[in-house]
């Protein structure tokens, strides 16, 4: 017997229920990627409500590297549950706060002193960081990218990309945040190809100093290594390259949002080990804290110090139970060398993924960096437009069929895959199945209804 487990049909009874109560209850605002309620979850199965067992590709977008429940983790978080739950770091401090800012400087890219904070959300982190840099540069500006996410909250929700669902209707922004071209080189915002193009897009930042906003005036470029909703858009390391070296010629901090490539993810600690990249602040969360909300901004100790004291913090900042679950976690990725689980389920994902693309005109491109693999998927591969109705209606499949996955992406035309890095090979390779009949069934769907010319 396989580890899905279909016991009702998908939405069940109860989950239909919840639906209900949810729709009566809770804002419409939040939205759901399914609609199957969770009863509970181990390693790389969710069990809903209704008693269907599910394998899970989406890892609370990201958050269960080390699957659900890891034993560690569990048993770190029970034995502080009997010790206290708050004291509030800037009160009373404690030692795994200091402990994990130990391990998360030495873990971090860079041969110098460095040093962290503790938040509660990727978004929260991201916004200390740029706090952070602006008072060590004193320059008021920030660049980001087209296609990024950085948050929801107001800075974090301007320093994003996608308009829709984050930012229609919400405006107005916050003010100094630019934004320049990723190096999506399947769709290239200036029509050229990789490597002719000679990363016209990094070298691009130039120009932009000329003409958007002055280089003096910027205190830091914010990038993820690998776009996490933008559609897993892993880019040429020379883009990196290129924009460290620009920004380090103009006195810019370089910040690197590794909130969904981080631990192990990628197939390194963090995404930035496989391009290179030596950021002067990191910016880590999901699964930092494995299952539990906790994020870390870690950076070059004299850009850390420049605010003074009370400048940053907040009451839950390192809560102790998210603290002691991410040593856990630290210590599950060192001794169970999930890194390199990453690279081998990419691989994995990559050789399928190729196939079906060989097969089904529907996928358009292939792409990831190690276990952050995605397929885009396009209505046609000369003009590439955007499949968003046909990602829909695998989405749904694949759910109905015992697998939880979720869709990435601008154009929401992008499968990600975020599976937890511990999952059994019978177990990924069963998801992997259910997958590829939903791009079969949608497909073939596809073929029969378009026109057929007489």
């Amino acid at each position: 017997m396989g580890a899905i487990q279909l016991r009702t049909a998908v939405p069940g009874p109860k989950s239909l229920e919840l639906m209900r109560r949810r729709a009566a209850a809770v804002a419409r605002g939040v939205s759901h990627a399914t609609p199957v309620f969770a009863a509970r979850a181990e390693g790389a199965i969710v069990e809903d409500v209704d008693g269907n067992r599910f394998i899970d590709f989406a890892g609370g977008i990201g958050c269960s590297n080390v699957g659900h429940r890891a034993d560690r983790v569990v048993a770190a978080i029970r034995a502080q549950v009997d010790r206290f739950l708050h004291t509030c770091f800037p009160v009373a401090p404690y030692g795994d706060y200091v402990t994990l800012a130990e391990k998360l400087n030495s873990l971090a890219p860079g041969d110098f002193a460095k040093k962290t904070i503790l938040v509660n959300s990727g978004a929260e982190a991201i916004e200390n960081a740029v706090k952070i840099a602006r008072c060590y540069t004193r320059r008021p500006a920030i660049l980001c990218f087209e296609d990024a996410f950085h948050g929801r909250t107001m800075l974090t929700m301007s320093m994003t990309s996608k308009t829709h669902p984050y930012k229609a209707g919400f405006e107005p922004f916050a003010a100094d945040i630019y934004r320049v071209p990723y190096a999506y080189c399947y769709r290239c915002s200036y029509s050229l190809t990789y490597p002719s193009c000679a990363m016209f897009c990094a070298h691009h930042l130039e120009d932009t100093f000329k003409r958007v906003v002055a280089a003096e005036a910027v205190a830091a470029v914010v990038v993820e290594p690998v776009l996490g909703e933008g559609g897993f858009v892993a880019p040429p390391p020379e883009f990196f390259s290129v924009l460290q070296e620009i920004c380090q010629k103009h006195g810019i901090l370089f910040i690197a949002d590794e909130v969904q490539t981080g631990f192990g993810r990628t197939g390194r600690l963090f995404a930035c080990e496989k391009y290179g990249i030596v950021p002067d602040i990191l910016v880590s969360a999901k699964s930092l804290g494995g299952g539990m909300p906790l994020a870390a901004v870690t950076g070059r100790a004299e850009i850390m110090d420049a605010p003074g004291p009370g400048g940053l913090g907040g009451t839950f900042g390192g809560n102790p139970v998210s603290c002691a679950a991410a040593l856990a976690v630290i210590e599950t990725m060192e001794k169970e060398n999930l890194s390199a689980r990453a690279e081998l389920l990419g691989e994995k994902f990559a050789a399928r993924a190729r196939e079906w693309a060989r097969r089904w005109p529907l996928i358009g491109e292939v792409r990831g960096l190690g276990a952050m693999q995605a397929l885009e998927l396009v209505r046609s591969r000369e003009t590439r437009e955007p499949a968003k109705a046909e990602t829909e209606q695998i989405m749904r499949y694949c759910y109905e069929h015992g697998l939880l996955a979720i869709s990435a992406g601008t154009y929401g035309n992008v499968i990600r895959v975020l599976v937890p890095l511990m999952i059994p090979d019978g177990q990924f390779e069963e998801g992997l199945d259910v997958l590829q009949a939903a791009i079969a069934s949608v497909s073939e769907a596809r073929t029969h209804a378009e026109p057929r010319h007489v």
